[in-house]
């Protein structure tokens, strides 16, 4: 089972991942949808570890 630090690291990693993409991206509309794709992963890996 995942803890609670390995949970947090990978949320960390996910949020550079998603802000060194979004350096790279000028478009907003590209921007929303990679943080929403982003929020999902998370909230889906809070649910299949957690519930």
């Amino acid at each position: 089972m995942i803890t609670n630090f390995e949970y947090y690291v990978a949320g960390l990693l996910l949020l550079i991942i998603a802000f060194l993409v979004m350096k790279k991206v000028a478009s907003c509309l590209v921007k929303i949808v990679v943080t929403i794709i982003l929020v999902v992963i998370l909230v889906a890996a809070y649910y299949m570890y957690y519930r």
